[in-house]
């Protein structure tokens, strides 16, 4: 019986797209190629060779240790996350399909990889690694389909801040522009970065739609296309590396992490959610609202209120995130609550056949989130959840006039604790996924926990007598 790893190199195709890409390689003068993957957290990973390794890499693939897809970090104790010293080494095999030249490098290119076990591992030698959390996406969707008959499409929101450098070349919490939500001139100011961005956004093959400067200084939000879930996740990681280079040739940081500054808009990644069948949009209105999800739509709307508390774990992931939602004035969408056009909930409906997932920040892996959310709505949709209404009043005036609604966890403590009962959710981090990204994040609340800050200090120093 073939292996997961022998099937996914000898299936159908795939020898031409190998082929394909060597004559890529040879007309472009390609010199050097990025085999890449995604860790636990988002971050990209992986090796780097030389172009005349493109036929063996793709054949056998590339050897790093399990250790690396939860960033080969170590925690409070001196112990690597998710895999120890003595554990086994993965496998990388290219997808041929996302080879791409690199616009900033043209003698560079990078290929998104698949993570396998060992072949020669005594326990399921050759299977996939279930720490990889591209590959289980992409599992998760296609055991969707199969089950629902649907395909879920996203789109995200990708917001993050340009700040300024200090003079040795570190980042400062100073944004590049002013506060100015929608304010062209603050636009205009960044618009060498904005023409930078999309130039190489398209030549990676993101289809580049529109984007305005938000409400927190240095603060940008450049849109691409929506797509099918994992291309979508693959584009947000492609965007994300694009920003990074474009702020080293701009002397600029690009800042992805959620709340770098109190008093103002956090970094959101909003995620606008539908389910298509064939070319049909399934979300789309049936009967006279045009504002009203069908019934499988508000089914899976119920699916997602039914598990917010554990999916906030994995869509709000560290600890600053929740520094978004204790700055409830900024829209911040603490409520498992639903609603058209109503930004103070977790969810609103965007336009007919999508709505807006909103407990979801600039820190997120989306490989993780789609998963999870397909999750929750394949549950909604299996049970029939009823949503209930939707709520058009702001929900402080809602909950003022006596409405009892649930919050979301307001600390990665308690978004931890709501996960480890959520059995749903949890299928969305199967095999070691749930494990690692355990140990990673109880690690971050743990140390977060333990550590004197500033206001500590300022608070407590001269408390007696």
């Amino acid at each position: 019986m073939s292996t997961d790893l022998e099937e996914f190199v000898d299936r159908q195709g795939r020898s031409e797209e190998v082929e394909r890409v060597r004559r890529l390689i040879d007309e472009h003068n390609v010199k050097y190629i990025y085999f890449q993957f995604v860790s636990v957290t988002g971050r990209v990973l992986g090796k780097g060779a030389p172009a005349h390794c493109w036929g063996k890499f793709a054949d056998t693939g590339f050897q790093l240790v399990y250790g690396a897809t939860a960033n080969l970090f170590t925690d409070r104790s001196g112990e690597y996350i998710g895999y120890g010293a003595e554990a086994r080494e993965l496998v990388g095999i290219p997808e041929p399909e996302t080879f791409r030249i690199l616009p900033w490098d043209p003698s560079t290119a990078r290929v998104f990889c698949t993570l396998f076990r060992g072949r020669e591992e005594e326990d399921d030698p050759g299977a996939f690694l279930t720490s990889d959390c591209r590959g289980n996406l992409r599992r998760i969707h296609e055991d969707f389909r199969r089950e629902t008959g649907l395909r879920l499409r996203m789109g995200t929101e990708p917001e993050m801040m340009w700040l300024k450098l200090n003079p040795d070349g570190t980042p400062s919490v100073e944004g590049k522009t002013q506060p100015y939500c929608y304010h062209i001139d603050q636009f205009a100011e960044l618009q060498p970065v904005i023409h930078r961005v999309i130039e190489y956004g398209e030549a990676m093959g993101l289809t580049m739609i529109q984007g305005d400067h938000e409400d927190a200084p240095g603060q940008l939000e450049l849109n691409f296309a929506f797509d099918d879930a994992g291309v979508t996740a693959d584009n947000l990681t492609v965007y994300r590396q694009i920003c990074r280079q474009v702020g080293r040739e701009m002397n600029l940081y690009p800042c992805f992490m959620p709340k770098p500054f109190m008093g103002s808009s956090a970094n959101g990644c909003h995620h606008n959610i539908s389910l298509w069948q064939g070319d049909e949009n399934v979300f789309l209105p049936e009967g006279d609202d045009p504002r009203l999800p069908s019934k499988t739509g508000l089914h899976a709307i119920g699916g997602v209120l039914e598990h917010l508390e554990a999916l906030t774990c994995i869509t709000a992931p560290t600890v600053n995130s929740y520094r978004r939602f204790w700055d409830a004035g900024f829209w911040a969408p603490l409520f498992a609550d639903w609603g058209f056009q109503n930004r103070t909930t977790a969810l609103r409906v965007s336009a007919p056949g999508r709505f807006e997932y909103r407990s979801v920040d600039s820190a997120v892996n989306p490989y993780l989130s789609f998963a999870a959310l397909l999750k929750a709505m394949q549950d909604g949709i299996q049970r029939n959840l009823d949503p209930g209404p939707p709520e058009e009043r702001n929900i402080y005036d809602a909950i003022a006039s006596g409405k009892k609604v649930k919050k979301i966890p307001l600390n990665l403590g308690d978004a931890l604790r709501a996960l480890e009962t959520d059995t749903v959710v949890r299928e969305a981090l199967p095999g070691d996924m749930y494990r690692v990204f355990h140990h990673y994040k109880n690690d971050e609340w743990e140390r977060f926990c333990a550590a004197v800050t500033e206001w500590d200090v300022k608070e407590y120093l001269d408390v007696l007598p």
